[in-house]
């Protein structure tokens, strides 16, 4: 797995995103969650520029929305998904580079080093940033940014 295991400090910005949410067991519920959203993309980018692919989990209660940011305010979007202005803030990025299939290791790996790093956490959501597009991206050379929020 290569994953960076110093962070560095971001501020991620104010961003609209439209989003589907479940709430559950994360290996159960990401892959439905991001199926069901890759089939609305048509109908999202009919009316909206997408700008990024992200989510937004929770890890007490578990919950996992799988979403896409947006260059505005959505003009109109199928009625099975949510918007939110979501408010940025700052948080300690953490970057893997390969398989999306590494992801749950990734994630248990980065909360581990925010304890053994003293890291101070506030109350929000985590993001995964998938910085690269898998459609045209070898699977080995995949990037995700893995952001944890931070005081």
């Amino acid at each position: 797995m290569n994953l960076n295991e110093t962070p560095d400090t971001v501020l991620w910005p104010e961003t609209h995103y439209l989003f589907l949410e479940r709430v559950g067991s994360f290996q159960q519920n990401a892959p439905q969650v991001w199926q069901a959203l890759h089939a609305l993309i048509p109908a999202i980018a009919r009316y909206n520029t997408i700008t990024g692919y992200m989510s937004l989990f929770k890890v007490g209660p578990q919950i996992y929305r799988a979403g896409v940011s947006l260059a505005a305010p959505p003009m109109e979007e199928p009625d099975v998904l949510s918007y939110h202005k979501f408010p940025g803030g700052r948080y300690s990025r953490f970057v893997l580079t390969g398989s999306y299939a590494n992801l749950p290791r990734a994630c248990g790996r980065v909360f581990d080093l925010a304890v053994d790093l003293g890291l101070r956490l506030r109350d929000g959501f985590n993001i995964e940033n998938y910085v690269s597009d898998p459609r045209v991206t070898p699977e080995d050379e995949l990037v995700t940014e893995i952001l944890l929020p931070i005081v």
